[in-house]
């Protein structure tokens, strides 16, 4: 952890006591709202992640984090001047796709992994620009991070006519990036004309010393992503550091195995005429992901379908719009249509995201994870987990606030501004007449025919009920007040029953079958 035994058994003082201590993990973004790419966001970015070194997790070696990275748009004079003191002819920015690629360990197969790839990147209709050996520098991290450090190397691509450029080429890439996982054993942080990613199984005061990139004085960007991992739920390794490919997230997705195994069916009737076939992408949520590289494969997968990202991220997170009297009908009826088009993913969760133009983040509907944000006069936005992550003079701040559940916060660096919560949704709703869609297509149970009537007595009723299996606790605690009152038995989550499949007595189907969730104890 990031603080010692020592210290965490330590005495109280003042108001400060170890025993409220919680962890989580911390994300956090600098951007500039005018797009204006500079060393000094990159800068500021990394100062954003150290001060959230204590969100971040170490085991018994204090060398070996849990994860740490970095998102940025591409830097085109890093990249440019890089792959062109390899030999590559580099084509015009935007039109070249790079990223770093986790190769298996082993020289001889981290060559083999390379031609494989080389082979899917032709048979996707792109040319190799160049591989390049990332620079690193492993001494610092500790013996567990480098014994399962994967070979690092940086892949370049481009189309054919070096015409194709941004999501367009992000497209093909995509492609790429999902067969070399499945075909040639190799992750890729991230590969794409608008975004990279530089992460591993770090700390965060390792992260820029270990990739010597970030420290180049031509690394410029507007937008600036970070992520400190604290493990909740998987072990750490170098894939799962983040932030991933769109998304830096912290909480959990207490629905993730429901919301995997819905995206595995619906996997054979997935069309695409913008991605292509995707028979050869499958499986979409990998073996072996986190929850949170769950939610990115599908919002990746949901955004190069032709949303636009904050759209996607709305689908997947959406607002508690049910029973909310006082939501505009249109964005009622986006939210209602996007409800039989995908499941929603819930956390709790805190979601940044951004696509190389756009950044922001979003909080599920349940609101349990914190985010700040401070605007300056200058037009400089940062956003964390916490307060304090960045030292801004209170002078300089024009506008600050906090994530609220259901709610988006937006920063547009392409119109130059921030774009408010209802101005996302308004927009996106008036997309579409969602509202006549779901009217002309939906089928409701109060407009069914209805069914004759059959009084069966008592003592059919209970015969039924024992044929299928009622015991008394179910008809009394959970069948009945739902009778009465049309809603849901209230109750704790406790269950000390017999499991199922362990019970000697008859069980109805469904009690086989048990909802996973993450208990959480640090909102």
């Amino acid at each position: 952890m990031a603080s010692s035994l020592s210290q965490r058994a330590a005495a109280p003082r003042g108001l400060y006591s170890p025993e409220h201590e919680h962890d989580a993990c911390g994300v956090g973004f600098v951007a500039r709202a005018d797009g204006r790419a500079s060393r000094d966001i990159v800068d500021a970015a990394l100062t954003v992640l150290g001060n959230l070194d204590h969100r971040g997790a170490v085991g018994a070696e204090t060398t070996t984090g849990d994860g740490a990275g970095i998102l940025t748009q591409v830097p085109e004079k890093l990249m440019r001047r890089l792959f062109t003191e390899i030999g590559a002819d580099v084509p015009a920015a935007g039109h070249y796709a790079v990223g770093v690629a986790f190769l298996p360990q082993g020289e001889r197969r981290a060559a083999a992994a390379m031609d494989a790839i080389d082979g899917i990147v032709a048979q996707e209709g792109l040319d190799v620009v160049g591989w390049r050996e990332t620079p690193i520098e492993p001494a610092p991290i500790g013996p567990m991070a480098r014994a399962a450090m994967p070979v690092i190397r940086q892949l370049m691509v481009a189309d054919k006519t070096r015409e194709l450029g941004g999501i367009d080429l992000d497209r093909r890439a995509y492609r790429v990036v999902k067969r070399a996982l499945h075909e040639a054993d190799t992750y890729f942080c991230s590969l794409s004309a608008r975004t990279i990613v530089y992460k591993g199984m770090l700390t965060t005061a390792q992260l820029a010393p270990f990739f010597g990139d970030l420290g180049q004085p031509d690394y410029e960007t507007a937008i600036a992503l970070v992520h400190s991992r604290f493990s909740t739920n998987t072990f750490p390794s170098w894939p799962l550091a983040q932030p991933f490919s769109v998304i830096a997230h912290n909480g959990e997705i207490n629905t993730v195995t429901g919301n995997r195994h819905w995206i595995s069916a619906r996997e054979s009737q997935m069309r695409s005429d913008l991605i292509g076939a995707i028979g050869p992408l499958r499986p979409i949520c990998s073996k072996g992901e986190s929850d949170s590289a769950s939610f990115n494969s599908v919002l990746e997968l949901v955004h190069l379908a032709g949303r636009s990202l904050p759209h996607a991220v709305l689908m997947m997170i959406p607002q508690a719009w049910e029973n909310n009297a006082e939501m505009d009908p249109q964005v009622r009826d986006f939210y209602q249509f996007q409800d039989s088009v995908i499941e929603a993913w819930d956390g709790p969760a805190a979601v940044a995201f951004t696509d190389g133009t756009v950044i922001g983040a979003t909080l599920d509907r349940n609101g349990l994870r914190p985010g700040r944000y401070w605007v300056t006069e200058d037009g400089l936005v940062v956003l964390a987990s916490e307060a304090g992550v960045l030292d801004i003079p209170q002078s300089e701040v024009v506008r600050k606030g906090r994530l609220e559940p259901g709610r988006i916060f937006l920063v547009d660096t392409a119109a130059g501004r921030i774009i408010e919560n209802h101005e996302v949704k308004a927009a996106l709703a008036a997309q579409a007449p969602y509202g006549e869609w779901v009217r002309r297509q939906a089928v409701y149970l109060d407009n069914l025919p209805p069914r004759e009537h059959i009084d069966y007595p008592t003592t059919s009723v209970t015969r039924r009920q024992l044929v299928f299996g009622y015991t008394d606790e179910e008809v009394r605690l959970l069948l009945s007040p739902m009778a009465q009152g049309g809603a849901e038995a209230i109750g704790s989550m406790g269950n000390d029953a017999a499991l199922a499949v362990l019970s000697d007595r008859p069980r109805l189907l469904f009690d086989y079958f048990s909802q996973m969730f993450a208990q959480v104890t640090n909102p």
